[in-house]
């Protein structure tokens, strides 16, 4: 019955207009954090650390609220994706075309930042994307999200082996693939490299699938504009990655920290990025 409850209330919020959607998904970040000790605790070492690092002023109270329109926009996203296109301006487009002209399929990266759902959307009007997920431990949240998150030329394949078997044939067959970068892998699947000067254990596999075939790798950012207005895309095709994995998981991670900076509020510091995996070694020590 409270699952049941909460897929509509999901729903019914999905359902409203964007601006409205994205105040009220601000008024749950800021209550998240002001009601809750342990995602205050988190988010605030999480993004008070990374400010502090580049010199940024910490506004903890707005980031909060950020976090939360970041979680509704998904939801608005996923429900009116039509809607949400039409509020996408993309900017280097040009860059993608040219890389899926190439032939070698591409490798698409886009961070939990802003509108991030919106990505693979826009790609899927013009060609077929995999897409790698992670599925949700509770299983009606799951159902909701694969089912909202269904779309046309969009294929969501899970984070083992058969699903990055699936990734590799894609590209052999040209198409794109997508990843988040910035999601913490399973024991044993990662490395230990810097992002925002501390130790996160960081997944190699797209520089491992850019470097089979020399596919291109673009970084796609969904920053959002003002309240009820969409997002700005954009495009950023990276230099190839090292053939070391750990060099290469540090330069993903740099490429990602210059377009968290430039609007830091949006990225998701409520996720524990420092954790340490089960069956993971330990980080190095600094």
């Amino acid at each position: 019955m409270q699952n049941t409850v909460l897929r509509l209330l999901l729903k019914g919020l999905a359902s409203l207009p964007l601006g409205l959607t994205q105040l009220l998904g601000s008024l749950g970040g800021i209550l998240a954090y002001l009601g809750s000790s342990h995602f205050r605790g988190l988010f605030r070492d999480n993004y008070s650390h990374a400010m502090a690092l580049n010199g940024i002023a910490a506004r903890p109270l707005r980031a909060a609220a950020a976090s939360g329109i970041l979680f509704t926009d998904s939801l608005w996203i996923w429900h009116n994706p039509q809607k949400a296109l039409i509020r996408a301006e993309i900017q280097n487009w040009e860059l993608v075309e040219h890389a899926i002209a190439k032939g070698k399929g591409l490798v698409m990266l886009t961070p939990h930042f802003g509108g991030f759902e919106i990505i693979p959307r826009i790609l899927a009007k013009h060609f077929p994307a995999t897409i790698l997920y992670r599925p949700a431990r509770q299983e009606w949240l799951n159902d909701v999200i694969e089912e909202q998150r269904a779309y046309p030329n969009m294929h969501f394949v899970p984070t083992n082996l058969n699903g990055v078997r699936k990734m590799v044939k894609a590209l052999q067959e040209g198409e794109a693939v997508g990843i988040l970068p910035d999601q913490v892998p399973s024991g044993g699947d990662g490395v230990w490299v810097k992002f925002f000067g501390r130790y996160a254990y960081t997944t190699p596999l797209p520089a491992r699938l850019a470097n089979r075939n020399q596919t291109p790798v673009i970084l796609f950012s969904a920053i959002r504009k003002s309240i009820g207005q969409g997002w700005l895309i954009k495009a950023r095709l990276l230099e190839p990655f090292s053939d070391d994995a750990n060099t290469a998981a540090l330069q993903m991670n740099q490429a990602i920290e210059t377009v968290v900076l430039e609007a830091p509020l949006q990225f998701i510091w409520s996720y524990n990025r420092y954790k340490h995996p089960e069956g993971a070694l330990l980080p190095p020590e600094d």
